[in-house]
């Protein structure tokens, strides 16, 4: 949620950003309903005053007059009280569909406009036609979408074997990785209310993206719905600061719209798994905290030898709640393209604001908002398509980067 002092004291500027990154929002529609509100509000406390100086008056000679007056003021105030439930509530709705303003290096345009800041080694050249991980698998038999399909419906994988045992050592890398980096393993509940959707900014905005139970309780798309909301409503001391954590969580996404022939296999699939990393930092510091987390999230890729690069988003293309985020994309040999496997978001006061995650910098001092950042790292079906892609060999066998050989000797 914005800061509707930035609206009501820059209004040009603030318009400005909101309308780069989606050009279709109505911001005027939102000033009308924040000065609706306000003017509601002030007459309101005008009535209030009225009727506090006609008690006044009666105090000291209660007439008939006075206490006529003083009925109607009172259901003039009911009245005006019961309007301005009504329009807070549509202005809240309204306010909560708002996207995130903008930082102001982020490049304006939309999915064209990316900007690549770095690369990691090369693209792997054959000496042969490289096969996709749908067909690289016919042979290795390491996941079974007709399976998952069966048990479940389209877009749900069964994970057999080799394949089970490549997603736990994968897991058990990255999380000695995030802790080397200092985020303190979470795990999370796979439900959560639908207040925690809110707080992240999936609710209003993207009610149907995701699955409801029949209790109400939703199931996450990310484990950045369960973080945000640990340490809602609360007033952290600076000392707890930065707060870093990291979950291994199953994602669900009902990803609704139609699936192309490249989203085939593990590329786009409902229920898939991913390590989360999660930063809540003062405001200052929030932009040392995500270029932290963007090496972190690298690492792992670095030490795996695949092909990547680093984007960093314009402002049509990144998500809702983020200010500016970097997408790191790993070349995929098979599909002959680049696929996002990480996402590292500034959602600066975004989700503090709707979640009220607050800091205190000195034991006497006024609560401030906190700022929050999430990355994955990593997504596990693509970059195990990734490593099957770029790692296949003439035969259609897999040979395994050494760090992975050694980590899959220790799973079990």
């Amino acid at each position: 949620m914005i800061d509707l002092k930035l609206l009501r004291e820059d209004p040009e500027k603030t318009k400005k950003l909101i309308l780069k990154k989606d050009p279709s929002f109505d911001i005027e529609q939102l000033k009308n309903k924040d000065e609706i509100v306000r003017g509601l509000q002030f007459e309101i406390e005008g009535l209030r005053k009225k009727k506090n100086d006609l008690a006044l008056q009666g105090a000291k000679g209660l007439t008939d007059e006075i206490k006529e007056r003083s009925k109607e003021l009172g259901k003039s105030i009911k009245e005006k009280e019961e309007d301005l439930e009504q329009v807070k509530k549509e202005f809240k709705n309204f306010l909560l569909s708002c996207p995130n303003i903008l930082q102001e290096d982020v490049p304006a345009g939309g999915k064209e406009s990316n900007k690549v800041i770095k690369s990691f080694e090369e693209k792997r050249k054959f000496d042969f036609v490289p096969k996709n991980h749908v067909e690289i698998n016919e042979g290795l038999n390491w996941f079974d979408m007709v399976a998952g399909s069966k048990i479940t419906g389209s877009h749900f994988v069964l994970y057999k074997s080799f394949g089970a045992k490549l997603i736990y050592a994968l897991t058990n890398l990255m999380l000695k990785n995030n802790v080397e980096f200092g985020f303190e393993p979470m795990l999370p509940p796979y439900m959560v209310k639908e207040e925690c959707l809110v707080n992240t900014g999936i609710l209003p905005k993207f009610e149907g993206d995701f699955y409801r139970t029949h209790s109400d309780l939703c199931l996450i798309p990310t484990a950045e719905v369960s973080l945000t909301s640990l340490h809602a409503n609360e007033i952290l001391s600076i000392e707890k600061l930065p707060l870093r954590y990291v979950s291994w969580t199953s994602c669900f996404r009902k990803e609704a719209g139609g699936y192309g022939a490249t989203d085939r296999g593990l590329i786009r699939i409902h229920q898939f798994e991913k390590v989360e990393i999660f930063s809540i930092c003062e405001p200052k510091k929030s932009e040392e905290e995500q270029l932290r987390m963007l090496e972190c999230s690298q690492k792992l890729l670095q030490d795996l030898g695949l092909h990547y690069r680093v984007s960093l988003l314009a402002a049509q293309d990144c998500s809702f709640s983020s200010s500016k985020t970097y997408d790191i994309e790993v070349w995929l040999p098979g599909q002959n393209e680049y696929y996002e496997v990480s996402s590292c978001s500034n959602c600066t006061d975004f989700q503090s604001r709707r979640a009220m995650i607050r800091y205190r910098k000195t034991s006497e001092s006024k609560p401030e908002l906190v700022h929050t950042l999430n990355s994955s790292s990593l997504a596990l079906p693509r970059l195990i398509v990734a490593l099957m892609e770029n790692y296949q060999q003439k035969d259609g066998s897999v040979k395994l980067p050494k760090i992975l050989e050694i980590a899959m000797d220790h799973v079990w």
